[in-house]
């Protein structure tokens, strides 16, 4: 569907209406696929890249990426956007790591902004979620009015599914875990077909689990776990978001479509990566997604 025109690294995305353009935005991690160089440091000193699409989603242009994040100087790492819309305020939450690491190491926290139009952000601080490796989060309202919840992956416990509370998306109490079947990230919850759903990168394509009242959740397989034929979608999805439309969701993931079973192996071609998406529907009470589907969005405003 998409891949970043400058670095070619187009990674994490979320999907957002922006009520004052009057279009859907795809914000996500610009991972600079096109750097030099062994180890990680690539996938570090992001920015967030935003892609703009006027027509529903069928077409997006390459925007640029989010400026007036910096709190501290130097060149850091932001990762994996959340943003919701609530009260008249864009919230977003991001991992963010400071400086550019080259391995898998170093603290790890989400950072709190808030926006009136998408682009001149308001810096709210660090969330204490007791945890000094904290990333990939998403936020959902809990039923009947009685708040928010916030899923994220915490990479102290096990790498595991981990969640905080909030009556006002400032601040936020530790819950304690929510998914630990096994090693994950990416939790996105939505609400399709009369259930809540979780889907998680589990690295192997997404675990899917359903739930009644988003606090228990019941484990139901995976989707976007066998390759696709399309265009750069031969290889597993990986970190997702989902958008629903009535009957219908549509799941925004990425793929590294020449990465072989080595994994990064130093190189562009290892490292690039493409924006896809697929329908998902609940079909007799499980999430399916046939990813080869032929699929054109038209998304409408919320």
């Amino acid at each position: 569907m998409y891949r970043d025109p400058i670095l070619d690294g187009a990674a994490d995305p979320t999907v957002i209406w922006n009520r004052q353009a009057g279009e859907w935005w795809l914000i996500y991690t610009n991972r600079r696929a096109t750097a030099p160089g062994p180890g990680v440091a690539w996938v570090h000193g992001t920015d967030l890249g935003v892609a703009a699409s006027s027509d529903g989603g069928r077409t997006w242009t390459y925007r640029g990426t989010l400026t007036g994040l910096d709190f501290e100087w130097g060149r850091n790492t932001f990762w994996a956007p959340e943003v919701i819309w609530h009260d008249g305020l864009y919230h977003m939450y991001v991992s963010y790591i400071r400086g550019v690491p080259d391995a898998w190491t170093g603290a790890a926290r989400i950072i709190h902004y808030t926006s009136a139009d998408l682009l001149d952000w308001t810096f709210v601080g660090p969330l204490d979620l007791g945890s000094d490796r904290v990333i990939d989060v998403c936020v959902y309202p809990l039923p009947d009015g009685r708040g928010f919840r916030m899923w994220f992956k915490d990479e102290r416990h096990g790498s595991y599914t981990y969640t905080a509370d909030s009556t006002n998306l400032f601040d936020w109490e530790p819950a304690g875990p929510a998914v630990t079947h096994r090693p994950h990230e990416g939790p996105n919850v939505f609400e399709l077909g009369g259930h809540y759903w979780m889907i998680v990168d589990e690295w192997r394509g997404q675990g899917v689990l359903r739930s009644a009242d988003l606090r228990n959740w019941e484990r139901q397989g995976l989707i976007l776990d066998t390759p696709g034929t399309r265009p750069d979608d031969g290889t597993i999805g990986l970190h997702a978001d989902v958008v629903v439309q009535g009957d219908t969701g549509y799941v925004f993931y990425f793929t590294h479509p020449d990465r072989g079973p080595a994994g990064d192996d130093g190189t562009y071609p290892s490292r690039r990566s493409s924006v896809q998406v697929a329908a998902v529907r609940v079909v007799d009470g499980e999430l399916r997604c046939d990813r080869d589907e032929p699929v054109e969005p038209d998304l409408t405003a919320p």
